[in-house]
């Protein structure tokens, strides 16, 4: 358990923000190598299962600019939903603290992660997974979509607004998983360390987020995998996703895609939270702030 202050909301919200824009725009060739693992292959059109092989492929046919497809798109949605994960996340903890001495406990961690997730799969999240995921499912073959806004037109216009919301369920546990055992191991670990004073140093960082991100892939991985079939380019019900991701490869199926994604995260967590941290810091003494930043309380 530890002590915290409060983190104003406007530091929290800025330091996300930019944390999440920086992480995506990193880190979205492994992110476009692992949707399009997850999705499902087109009849008679044969698809690497190595993400790597996928990379290897896509450069070589469609060009570099190609693993960028839908990028501008989740940059965007890592900005929203980062923005609201670091405030959301400060706020709740901050209502999870016991009253009296101010402190939080590894279970109370775990679930202001969890209603942070829910939070942002339903605010940020969901939608631009959907038009992400579309547009990177729609240029193996069909290529309707020209860009974001036309693929939002069209989604609506076949589907209704409620078309970029496909994937909400699988997308609400996925982030509400993600956002708990994120947040909440970075957090458990930072406690552990300050008890033993052991120096916040931007490698540190580094590493309590590259741990954090590795334990949210593989215990949040199948519900990734039902997001990603049900947010594809014409859609699919959760019922839908799950069946088919049975149909092509069985139990082993949900966690397809987990190479690529675990890579991701692991880079993911570092950058996201070594760029919160550093963010903060310069943020704080601005608005009068003395703690050490969005995460480290």
């Amino acid at each position: 358990m530890a002590f915290f202050l409060p983190t104003l909301p406007i530091v929290s919200l800025l330091s996300g923000g930019v944390a999440g824009g920086v992480e995506a725009a990193i880190t979205y060739p492994m992110e476009f190598a692992k949707t399009r693992v997850q999705l499902r292959n087109e009849r008679g059109v044969p698809s690497p299962r190595n993400p790597f092989s996928i990379v290897a492929q896509v450069i070589r046919n469609e060009g570099f600019r190609a693993l960028y497809k839908g990028c501008s798109t989740l940059i965007v949605g890592s900005i929203g939903k980062d923005a609201v994960r670091f405030l959301c996340f400060d706020t709740i903890k901050h209502q999870f603290a016991d009253p009296e001495t101010g402190t939080l406990t590894p279970i109370r961690n775990m679930l202001s992660g969890m209603a942070t997730g829910v939070v942002a799969s339903v605010t940020c999240v969901t939608p631009t997974e959907r038009v992400k995921t579309a547009l990177i499912d729609d240029a193996r073959n069909e290529k309707r979509f020209r860009n974001p806004w036309h693929a939002i037109k069209l989604i609506v216009q076949e589907s209704g607004p409620m078309g970029l919301y496909r994937g909400l369920a699988g997308t609400t546990l996925k982030q509400a998983g993600a956002t708990a055992f994120r947040m909440g191991t970075y957090n458990i670990l930072k406690d552990y360390e300050k008890k033993r004073h052991i120096p916040q140093t931007i490698l540190t960082n580094f590493a309590n987020g590259a741990v954090a991100g590795t334990v949210t892939t593989l215990a949040t991985q199948p519900f990734d995998v039902v997001k990603t079939r049900s947010q594809s380019a014409h859609g699919a019900s959760t019922s839908e996703a799950i069946k088919s991701v049975l149909k092509d490869n069985g139990i082993r199926g949900f966690w397809k895609g987990t190479v690529m994604r675990l890579g991701r995260t692991i880079v993911a967590g570092g950058i996201l939270f070594t760029t919160a941290e550093a963010v903060a810091k310069v943020l704080n003494p601005l608005f009068g702030q003395t703690s050490i930043g969005t995460m480290s309380h």
